[in-house]
C-alpha cells in the first residue's frame, strides 16, 4: 500500500502549485489577468501531469520492495519561478521521489525512470482523444490541447538522457527504449507547438 507522509504532501502541493503557475503565466503571456484566468485549467493539466508523474516513480519503486518519497528540491522552485520569468521555457524540476534500498538494479532504475515519462504520455493521449469527443466545444478542446501539449512537453523534458534526469537511467538501462520514448515524447511535443504558439 502507497502511503503518503504529511511532509510529501506539502511538497506535492507546493509543487504542484509552482509548476501550474509557471505554466499559466506563460502561456497566458505573462499577464496577470489571464494567468489567474488560465490557472485552474493549469494546475488540472500541468499539476496534476506533474504529480502523477512523480506517484509513478513512487508507485513502481514501492513495488520493487524500495522505500520512495517525494521531496521538494528549493533550487528547483526557484529556478521554475525565475525562468517562467525571464524566458519563454519552463523548468518542470520543483522535486522528485527519491529512492533507497539495498540495491537496485539497472533494470529496476530504468523501470521506475520510465514510469514518468509513459505516464505524460497516456495523459497527452488522453487529452487529445477527448478533443474528438467534444467536436463542437471550443473551450474543452483548447483545454484539451493544452493538455495534450503541456503533457508531451512534460515527458520529453524528463527525457533528457544526462544528469539527474529520468532519461539518464533510462538510457543506461536501455538505449532502444529511451530512443522510442524520446521519438514519440518529441513528436507530440513538435506537433503540439503548432496549436500551443
Amino acid at each position: 500500500m502507497v502511503k503518503f507522509t504529511g511532509r510529501e504532501i506539502r511538497d506535492l502541493i507546493i509543487s504542484m502549485l509552482v509548476i501550474a503557475g509557471a505554466f499559466a503565466y506563460v502561456f497566458s503571456g505573462k499577464n496577470l489577468v489571464n494567468t489567474i484566468n488560465l490557472l485552474p485549467a493549469a494546475l488540472v493539466i500541468a499539476g496534476l501531469g506533474f504529480v502523477l508523474h512523480e506517484l509513478a516513480h513512487k508507485w513502481v519503486a514501492i513495488h520493487y520492495g524500495f522505500w520512495a518519497e517525494y521531496q521538494i528540491w528549493p533550487e528547483g522552485i526557484v529556478l521554475a519561478i525565475v525562468v517562467s520569468a525571464i524566458s519563454n521555457f519552463i523548468f518542470a524540476a520543483p522535486g522528485a521521489v527519491y529512492i533507497h534500498g539495498e540495491y537496485i538494479t539497472k533494470d529496476q532504475n530504468g523501470k521506475i525512470s520510465i514510469s514518468g515519462p509513459l505516464t505524460n504520455i497516456v495523459l497527452a493521449l488522453l487529452f487529445f482523444g477527448i478533443v474528438f469527443i467534444f467536436p463542437g466545444n471550443l473551450e474543452i478542446q483548447a483545454i484539451c490541447l493544452f493538455g495534450f501539449g503541456i503533457n508531451s512537453f512534460l515527458a520529453l523534458f524528463n527525457l533528457i538522457p544526462f544528469g539527474i534526469w529520468d532519461g539518464a537511467k533510462i538510457f543506461r538501462w536501455n538505449p532502444a527504449i529511451w530512443l522510442i520514448t524520446a521519438t514519440i515524447a518529441g513528436f507530440m511535443t513538435y506537433y503540439s507547438m503548432s496549436f500551443l504558439f
